[in-house]
């Protein structure tokens, strides 16, 4: 299993539809469960500062999140288009492997 970890400043007034496309039950995840080998998204909010958000999408492994990517290239685009008002900045922390599922 691998572990895509993504770190997000959203701004104030976008907090809430910040929620509403990255939740487990979100755009991104509903976009990324029409491809085997999702196994699903996290959403964090850091304590101390509410701005900030983690997200953790879950692939069975790295081959299964490329043919997502190749398969699906426009409307990963087009929702990220759509939803770059929604932060200040973003990052991808890092792909992390894990034996557990």
């Amino acid at each position: 299993m691998i572990q895509i970890v993504w770190e997000f400043m959203v701004r104030q007034d976008k907090i809430p539809d910040f929620d509403k496309a990255y939740s487990a039950s979100g755009d991104w995840a509903a976009l990324f469960r029409r491809s085997a080998g999702f196994l699903g998204t996290t959403l964090l909010r850091d304590s101390d500062n509410p701005r900030r958000y983690l997200t953790i999408d879950r692939w069975g492994d790295a081959a299964s999140h490329a043919t997502m990517r190749a398969r699906f290239a426009k409307e990963y685009e087009a929702l990220d288009r759509a939803c770059a008002g929604l932060t200040e900045t973003e990052r991808q922390i890092g792909f992390f492997e894990s034996s557990e599922m």
